[in-house]
């Protein structure tokens, strides 16, 4: 069969190095790519801001079943217009989407549906934000509405740096038209959580769950980016954590979805806190990860494509996934500045020699490729990702492969899986 898959990221990069191992697979394709995925599928130019350049790629290639990678595409409705022309694609609806495309949306149905979350509030103005910080005590977490690269949270310290990081979300400065409106939320404690699941509109069932460091620091200092690592375990929660997770938080979720119109078939990833209180939902995501998908992935031991299918097919079960007891890691290897300003086009040395490590997979996130040789084309550039019998091991392994590579303006983070491991 032929297989498209939509994005040019580390999480796509996984999702194209996954699928490849399917025997059912005759052809694959990613659309944009990037200098590493293009060793592993054929990429193709397309503009995922527009559907119309989706669509045109698609009525090409006649893919047997595409897989939506980034946010955008969904929210532009490609899932609910392959649909319509009988294209089977993996993803939610636009109205599904929503779930991620507006925080304030996600919060209001959490509520709705006595899904237990932080307590917040949504506000269009300024003045709406000052009257309702009267409501929370610092830290304050500030979030804009919707779709930010994972740019759009920020912590603050007082409620004056809460108002100001309002205002300049409200005025567009900070994150365009995305913070028109915001949500502001007491700041929880605890480990946090990406748990994630299929759903085939009805029933729901669970992938291996991962931790996401989101801080582009050591010792969670710094700025929130999209992401610089995850890890995966087998007792990262236990059976009935699991069990608990699946019909109070994401059963409920995809019962609720249906009830009102929005049937969510797809992988919904719901960012949790941890806390002493219980699980919380933090967010959600209407598709794979980035970072947390390529630790989940190279867990996985059955065949991508058979669970895509039964997800768009309406027949998801337990028996979709098979799953090793290994844990894996992954440490994104980043461009000097970001998640600020970044250059690209940095010359990358040493991935061959990382990805010669045992249990070892270098994933390409903002990478090109000229003449043969690799360079930078983004602000995560790499997810180094390794599997092991134990934490610690592939901890190791992904950190000797690492100091392999090198760029200008390199760095990642040196502490990933390191609470887990003190644990």
């Amino acid at each position: 069969m032929k297989v498209l898959v939509l994005g040019g990221g580390g999480r796509e990069h996984a999702l194209v190095w996954k699928l490849r191992q399917s025997p059912r697979l005759s052809q694959l394709y990613c659309a944009p790519g990037n200098g590493g995925i293009a060793d592993d599928a054929e990429c193709l130019p397309v503009d995922l801001k527009s559907l119309d350049s989706i669509t045109a790629l698609a009525t090409r290639l006649q893919p047997d079943l595409t897989v939506v990678g980034p946010e955008l595409p969904l929210t532009l409705g490609v899932v609910d217009e392959f649909t319509r022309r009988g294209w089977p694609a993996f993803g939610p609806t636009a109205a599904a989407s929503q779930l991620e495309s507006s925080k304030s949306f996600a919060k209001e149905f959490l509520q709705r549906h006595h899904i237990p979350t932080a307590a917040f509030a949504i506000c269009d103005s300024i003045d709406q934000v000052r009257s309702a910080l009267s409501h929370f005590h610092a830290p304050i977490v500030v979030k804009a509405d919707g779709l930010a690269a994972g740019k759009g949270v920020v912590i603050t310290k007082s409620k004056d740096e809460a108002a100001s990081v309002a205002l300049e979300m409200l005025s567009g400065r900070m994150v365009g038209d995305a913070g028109a409106r915001v949500v502001l939320e007491e700041c929880l404690k605890g480990d946090e959580l990406s748990f994630l699941v299929f759903s085939d509109g009805e029933r729901v069932v669970p992938l291996v769950a991962a931790q996401d460091h989101k801080r582009v620091g050591d010792a969670d200092t710094g700025p929130n980016t999209g992401g610089m690592g995850a890890y995966s375990t087998a007792d990262i929660v236990d059976n009935q954590m699991r069990d608990w997770l699946v019909h109070h938080i994401a059963q409920p979720v995809v019962t609720g979805m249906k009830a009102e119109g929005r049937e969510f078939r797809g992988v919904l990833y719901t960012g949790l806190m941890m806390t002493a209180r219980g699980p919380m939902v933090l967010e959600f995501n209407c598709r794979f990860g980035d970072p947390e998908t390529q630790p989940i992935l190279m867990r996985l031991e059955s065949d991508l494509v058979e669970a895509l299918e039964a997800s768009i097919q309406g027949r998801v079960s337990d028996g979709d996934f098979k799953w090793s007891s290994d844990a894996s890691a992954c440490v994104v290897v980043a461009s000097g500045g970001y998640p600020g300003t970044f250059e690209v086009g940095k010359r990358i040395d040493g991935l061959d020699e990382a990805g010669a490590i045992q249990g070892v997979k270098v994933f390409h996130a903002g990478t090109s490729k000229r003449d043969g040789i690799h360079y930078t084309a983004g602000g995560r550039v790499l997810g180094v990702t390794a599997r092991a019998a134990d934490l610690e091991t592939a901890v190791a392994r992904v950190y000797s492969a690492c100091a392999k590579i090198s760029f200008d303006g390199a760095h990642y983070r040196k502490d990933i899986a390191a609470r887990a491991l003190k644990k």
